[in-house]
């Protein structure tokens, strides 16, 4: 099969041949907004962020086996398979349901660690909605996101497959309709810290909070984007410059910036102009999930 990181229905394999591998898309994602409107008391903010997803991403190649056991390739340089989110997933599944069947799973790796993306989010739950299907668990959406919103609170959105508007931590969701742009997404050679970000006594965390449709009129931004630019002088550059072909903001805590475009050929005049520095990729917005997509084809 075709390997690319770009998602198209034509590239969903259907099959109902018992051992076969399936290959299964896990999609990147977008903050087209984030506000912080609070601190809890038991450390978390209050927020609220406008979830797109991206034609583009990781794949997950999945294959059943009969003896329980959990097998992931390859391994991830620092991470202990235990901590691996794709193999909580598929242990968690596993052990709510009672089922005795295990799993052969690689990762394509893509998309970049640590970019405000959903990498891992995504492929956790890719991991849920896949092997939910490949095991005949039959639980529903809603059950699988209660599973996932134990393993991070970006993982519900993606087992739900909607674009969506989330407030408190992230797990209250309404699907929302924002507009399918093509993006450019540029990633500096840096890590940044959430951890950082979220401490950091510059941060505004008493954004008021606003009603979705006000959000949805009034220009996008990001309340972390500030403190990201000032410490991490890597990204202040690369918003710099993708802000002068277009608008463009931060993801999540980043490192991952994006500017937005009304089409591909546009996007891709300025992708293909950008600094060697940087690394990144050119997507389009869906508000609908290739993973979703892909169930739907595979069900069929």
């Amino acid at each position: 099969m075709k390997k690319t990181s770009r998602f198209s229905t034509a590239l969903f394999k259907p099959t109902d041949r018992p051992g076969e591998t399936l290959r299964v898309p896990s999609p990147a994602k977008l903050n087209l907004f984030l506000y912080i409107n609070g601190k809890r008391d038991d450390g978390y903010h209050e927020l609220q962020t406008l979830f797109q997803f991206l034609d583009y991403g990781d794949w997950l190649e999945i294959g059943v086996r009969p003896d329980g056991e959990i097998h992931l390739y390859p391994e991830l340089p620092g991470v202990k398979k235990e901590d691996n989110l794709i193999y909580c997933a598929a242990k968690m599944l596993q052990q709510q349901t009672d089922s005795r069947l295990g799993a052969d799973i690689h990762l394509d790796k893509v998309l970049p660690l640590g970019g405000g993306v959903g990498g891992g989010s995504s492929n956790a739950a890719t991991t849920l909605v896949a092997l939910n299907y490949l095991w005949k668990t039959r639980l529903s959406l809603a059950e699988l996101a209660d599973l996932g919103v134990k393993l991070g609170a970006d993982v519900p959105v993606f087992v739900h497959g909607k674009a969506a508007f989330a407030e408190g931590v992230g797990e209250k969701l309404t699907d929302c309709e924002p507009p399918e742009k093509w993006f450019v997404v540029l990633k500096p050679d840096i890590a940044v810290s959430t951890a950082t970000v979220f401490t950091h006594p510059d941060l505004p965390r008493n954004t008021p909070k606003r009603p979705l449709a006000q959000l949805l009129r009034e220009e996008y931004g990001n309340d972390c984007e500030k403190v990201v630019r000032n410490c991490y002088p890597e990204v202040e550059e690369t918003l710099a410059w993708l802000l002068k072909y277009a608008p463009s903001r931060l993801t999540g805590t980043g490192a991952c910036v994006f500017a937005e475009f009304d089409d591909e050929k546009s996007a891709q005049a300025v992708f293909e102009m950008k600094p060697d520095s940087v690394s990144g990729f050119v997507a389009k917005g869906c508000n609908r999930s290739p993973l979703h997509r892909w169930l739907d084809k595979i069900s069929k």
